[in-house]
């Protein structure tokens, strides 16, 4: 089972170089020709491994680095490589959060012996925690962790439903014990090509797949066959889909049988709108991270700002927060961040949801308007559980016999009603 590594260097010949040599060694590579490049990779993949060339056109390597921290994606073992780089700048990145430092040219024995003691350290170190400043510490937040915290112990897959951005990876990182392999490859082909491949090396770890509603159906049909192995090997499946199971069988997405298989557990990871209550903390957080790793100037961020903050929908959820918090902190004139410094950037990250939408009904009589409130409320609660009535009776407080009442006075069809259909 290969490693991923993501080679960040401007000088073609290097990028090529450093390529051949690790695919020699049986690592799969990725190659960036600049810091825009790798920050789409990284944001598209976690890789196991990265090479970052500090001197580069439009951002240099520490300035990337830095933004990696700031934004809580650093959690993966860095190490820089520069021909001229200066004992000060080597010392500041390894503050940063790098791993270690090349001076090139690097001489081949010291890149391997480097590259696997990185990757030693990442498989025991870099794992992401659930943590505070990466999805909050609010009611759903907490019942997430909670759930998360039941179903870590059981050997079934699970089915992990959110948004892009939402924090599913966190999730996921949640069910993985410590010091035991985790494998979330970039590339899925494996799964069809070979599906067994993972097992004998994941054992007692967990599989990690994003986005299952991407798969081919070559991929697909690995992926049941991979199923019948995993409980043998002591191996743990973990996927994520930003469609509900019922979505994936509805629209044809993906084989129904291999859904239903998934779908053992079912977990919601809410967007961050749904948990607007933690925003302000969050936003606090990465503010401070982002001073602290000098990636912008010391700057707070006022009531006001917070507020507004807490009230946008964030449809990019805590990325687009995060590139929200820096771009008013590099573009704000003042040591204070005002509320109508988040009204500048506000168009670039927000815009009405379809929650919002829905509830747009001012213009109603109250008796529609309330009952347009109570039909999103109850089917908002439903989807949380993932159709568990009993679960969502003791949320909303109301005897489940009470529930079933008020859901056929609103109209609100539950699964197995419209399965009946």
């Amino acid at each position: 089972m290969a490693n991923h590594i993501l080679v960040v260097d401007d000088e073609v010949g290097i990028r090529e170089l450093l390529s051949e040599i690790l695919s020699d060694e049986g690592y799969q590579v990725k190659l960036a020709a600049n810091a825009m490049e790798a920050r789409q990779l990284r944001q598209d993949e976690r890789p196991d491994l990265v090479l970052l060339d500090i001197w580069m056109p439009q951002m240099d390597g520490i300035t990337l680095l830095k933004e990696w921290g700031s934004a809580g994606q650093l959690n993966m073992p860095v190490i820089m490589m520069s021909g001229h780089a200066s004992v000060d700048t080597a010392v500041e990145a390894t503050r940063i959060g790098a791993f270690d430092f090349l001076e090139k040219p690097i001489a081949l024995p010291k890149l391997l012996a480097t590259v696997e003691r990185a990757l030693r350290k990442g498989e025991s170190e870099f794992r992401p925690e659930l943590s505070s400043i990466q999805l909050g510490k609010g009611q759903l937040i907490s019942d997430l962790r909670r759930r998360l915290d039941q179903v870590a112990n059981h050997n079934a897959p699970v089915l992990l439903v959110g948004e892009s951005g939402c924090g599913v990876e966190l999730a996921a990182r949640h069910l993985h014990r410590p010091n035991t392999p985790w494998f979330a490859p970039a590339d899925n082909q494996w799964i069809a090509e070979n599906p067994f491949e993972p097992l004998t090396e994941c054992q007692g770890g967990v599989i990690f797949i994003s986005e299952i509603s991407d798969l081919s159906r070559a991929q697909q049909k690995g992926l049941s066959q991979l199923l019948g192995k995993l409980e043998k090997h002591h191996v743990r499946l973990v996927c994520a889909s930003s469609h509900p199971a019922a979505t994936l069988i509805q629209e044809k997405m993906m084989d129904p049988e291999l859904v239903t298989r998934l779908s053992a557990l079912v977990l919601m990871v809410p967007p961050l709108r749904d948990h607007a209550e933690d925003i302000p903390e969050i936003a606090t957080a990465l503010l401070s991270r982002m001073t602290e790793v000098g990636e912008v100037p010391v700057r707070t961020l006022s009531t006001g700002a917070l507020n507004m903050l807490r009230q946008m929908s964030w449809p990019g959820n805590l990325p687009a927060l995060t590139n929200a918090v820096r771009t008013m902190a590099l573009t704000t004139t003042a040591s204070e961040i005002l509320a109508e410094d988040v009204s500048k950037v506000a168009n670039q990250f927000d815009r009405a949801t379809p929650m919002a939408a829905k509830l747009a009904g001012f213009d109603l009589p109250l008796r529609e308007a309330r009952d347009q409130f109570e039909k999103a409320y109850f089917e908002y609660h439903i989807r949380l559980e993932s159709g568990n009535m009993s679960r969502v009776a003791e949320r909303v407080g109301l005897e489940r016999t009470h529930l079933y009442r008020k859901l056929k006075q609103l109209g609100v069809r539950l699964a197995s009603q419209r399965g009946e259909e």
